[in-house]
């Protein structure tokens, strides 16, 4: 189906100087509001703190929270009954970033991250604790153009991995891969482009589980354009286009996203 969202932000920062340099706080909460399936709507809130340790390292903590989003309407196992009910899940994750610059156009980034993800009580058997670690190189090439890599592990552990009764076990391994590249094509106008992997391999060893053995791949390109208005008001526009496909479905699920905004600075 096709819809259309708007996806209002508020950004807050605060900007301070300690002891160990500069300490950069910011707030952001963000509403998914969907014209045509509001049981979609919802919002997310970020909170982070960005230290400079010296003229090469900072580091970044950040909290992130998403609550109650609606997944669909899915197939329980709790009840025996296999009706199609409501799942929703709450997001909890914490991170930490470190940020090394080798050169001035050389740099490298370390993830760290925790999270956890609770659903409702017809899908609690997927509850998942999971971890991640990663890394990131950014290749400043010219003044106007950036290269980026990125890889992350995850491990992610669900609770229904321990209850073979209701064969769902959604516990994971996850290698994450994108390749970007980020050019200035004017002094106002700026192009983002970037191409994303992941690989999902399912770990359950529950007979009778359709993930047993099973694995879900998705590819993901995207290109964003972003004009510089005035010093405050910059407009953008994207495009992005994936392609999921686990290996006990017969067809892959194919997605498209065009995307429009304006970002007001006060």
């Amino acid at each position: 189906g096709s819809d259309m969202v708007f996806e209002p932000l508020v950004n807050v920062n605060r900007s301070l100087t300690n002891g160990l340099g500069q300490l950069d706080l910011n707030m952001r909460g963000q509403g998914f509001i969907f014209t045509d399936n509001p049981h979609f709507n919802h919002g997310t809130l970020r909170v982070q703190a960005i230290q400079e340790l010296s003229s090469r390292v900072r580091v970044k903590a950040r909290y992130y929270y998403a609550p109650d989003q609606f997944l669909g309407d899915n197939e329980e196992r709790r009840s025996g009954r296999r009706q199609f009910v409501t799942e929703n899940v709450t997001s909890h994750i914490w991170s930490t970033r470190l940020f090394y610059n080798v050169t001035p156009d050389l740099s490298l980034q370390l993830l760290g991250r925790y999270g956890l993800r609770r659903y409702n009580e017809a899908f609690s058997e997927r509850n998942t604790d999971f971890w991640t670690i990663g890394t990131h190189v950014g290749w400043r090439v010219t003044h106007k153009i950036t290269l980026g890599l990125t890889y992350h592990y995850e491990r992610g552990l669900a609770e229904g991995r321990n209850q073979p009764a209701f064969e769902d076990d959604t516990s994971y391994i996850n290698h994450y891969l994108t390749a970007e590249v980020d050019m200035e094509l004017t002094e106002r106008l700026a192009l983002l482009t970037a191409i994303h992997y992941e690989l999902n391999d399912w770990t359950s060893g529950l007979t009778g589980d359709e993930r047993k053995g099973a694995h879900e791949d998705t590819y993901l390109g995207e290109m964003r354009l972003a004009y510089r208005l005035t010093d405050s008001l910059q407009g953008f526009g994207g495009f992005q286009y994936s392609r999921r496909k686990e290996s006990f479905e017969p067809h892959a699920t194919p997605e498209t996203n065009v995307s429009m905004g304006l970002s007001v600075r006060f």
